[in-house]
């Protein structure tokens, strides 16, 4: 029968970082929900993922576990010591799992509001979420999360193998949470919730709350009872110790890679710096004044525009009135951030080779038209005589950075330089306000945008390149 439903009825899903969205219209929900009831036996119904019988149920009434693992233990993969031990997953249970969703609800809430206790109480009911498991194949699943429209409102079933690591069962939970919270004023159409706020309160509710939240299996009894160990620590906790880890040695991405992140980055393969960086992100918003308001505001409105940016600029309109400013107030909050901790200091050796990475550039380049690229570097200066204005803003905005952070723990003679370089890239990207006096034209000059030369700007960046390596000499005077 399935082979006989019109194939325009299902939108195709979309992926985001081990997380597969798909999205039903109404008559498509009433369609699952008819065959599924009349038409499938429970062993085919088991394989299509349609609703399986209710395995448990919240305290709300929100949460709904369905399709439940074989008990009394879920998967072989489940049993299996190396991961009943593994600190870094996570065994769901049905029972467990009711009650951990409403804890991932009330923290992620707290987050979103950190005034109250709990938000406002929503002006139509919130949409059912029905959790359904299946056992786990291998520890590199991913989790569907499928939005369905009704005239009431929305319900969402997210699909979830037994056995997972902590971080993605927290991104499904919280993904699907932020859509919720988006839809319930009951658009027609569902929300589109970015990639940095997903990750950006998951890290965060990792950070401040994880064994909390996080229920596992036992993975022993003692006398009967079943035992699971936690480990937590809540003494002066730092919410973004491991992002400043990460950081530390890693620059933080621009505003325009959080809002564009790649397949490596959302499945934590970049070292973690995403992931970081949209915690640190997240954080900066919420510090800021009416913080949690603005993002909330733009997470209601989500559901009117077509991309989530239209949303953010503007409930952020006052902090953020034109796009740049998002990109210089994140560049200071990312410097100071990394001030207030910079970490150990750099040896002479260590900072040499990380100003190089930084001045190099990659580039792909094509020896005919039809040829492969060809990956090379390519120096700042040839950025700026080959390229055109907004491709230099592009390639050597992110430098900046780097360099601005780079130089707080840099060996001081590589410092100086980094600071140098920085300063004459500035220069060129940015025009400075200067004075220029013109005659009758009142008692104050005049102040005009003017922009350093390009023969000007590649002058003095190869007199740093021949101090840089006059410093390099000096400091392995060995030549190695």
């Amino acid at each position: 029968m399935t082979r006989n439903l019109p194939h325009r009825i299902v939108a195709p899903f979309r992926r985001l970082g081990g997380l597969h969205w798909q999205r039903f219209n109404g008559l498509t929900a009433c369609l699952l929900l008819v065959l599924s009831a009349a038409a499938f036996p429970p062993a085919i119904r088991a394989q299509t993922g349609l609703p399986e019988p209710i395995a448990a149920r919240s305290v709300s009434g929100q949460f709904i576990v369905t399709g439940a693992p074989p008990a009394p233990a879920g998967s072989g993969l489940a049993a299996r010591p190396e991961i009943a031990t593994n600190a870094n997953f996570v065994r769901l249970e049905p029972a467990l799992l009711v009650v951990s969703a409403e804890r991932i609800k009330e923290s992620l809430e707290h987050n979103l509001n950190p005034e109250l206790p709990v938000l406002p109480p929503p002006s139509s009911p919130p949409g059912k979420i029905f959790l359904a498991l299946h056992p786990a194949q291998s520890t590199e699943e991913g989790v569907t999360i499928v939005s369905r429209s009704f005239p009431a409102g929305w319900d969402y079933q997210v699909r979830l193998p037994d056995v997972l690591p902590r971080i993605r069962y927290l991104r499904a939970m919280t993904g699907v949470l932020l859509l919720e919270l988006a839809n319930r004023d009951g658009h027609e159409r569902s929300a589109e919730v970015p990639a940095w706020l997903v990750d950006g309160l998951s890290q965060e509710l990792l950070a401040t709350a994880g064994p909390e939240i996080i229920l596992t299996m036992p993975n022993k009894t003692a006398n009967g009872p079943p035992l699971s160990r936690t480990v937590a620590t809540t003494r002066g906790l730092d919410s973004l110790a491991g992002a400043r880890r990460v950081l530390r040695d890693q620059s933080a991405l621009t505003f325009e890679q959080l809002s564009w992140p790649t397949d490596v980055q959302l499945s934590g393969r970049d070292g973690g710096v995403y992931r970081a960086s949209a915690q640190l992100f997240v954080n900066e918003l919420l510090s800021l004044k009416d913080g949690p308001t603005r993002l909330r505001t733009m997470l209601g409105s989500l559901p009117k525009y077509y991309n989530w940016q239209v949303a953010f600029q503007t409930a952020f309109r006052e902090n953020f009135p034109r796009p740049l400013d998002v990109e210089k107030w994140w560049a200071v909050q990312v410097v100071g951030f990394i001030a207030r901790d910079p970490g150990p200091a750099w040896t002479p050796a260590v900072s040499r080779d990380r100003l190089d990475e930084i001045l190099s550039v990659a580039v792909e380049m094509r020896t005919a038209s039809n040829a492969l690229p060809a990956h090379a570097e390519v120096s700042v200066q040839a950025v700026i005589r080959n390229f055109d204005r907004k491709r230099q803003g592009e390639i050597l905005q992110p430098k900046l950075n780097a360099l601005q952070l780079a130089e707080l723990r840099m060996s001081p003679a590589f410092a100086v330089l980094a600071d140098e370089y920085r300063r004459t890239i500035a220069d060129y990207l940015e025009p400075a306000a200067r004075a220029v006096s013109r005659p009758n034209l009142g008692e104050h000059p005049p102040l005009v945008l003017s922009r350093p030369s390009v023969a000007g700007t590649l002058k003095k960046l190869d007199a740093l390149d021949a101090r840089r390596r006059a410093v390099e000499s000096a400091a392995n005077p060995d030549g190695k």
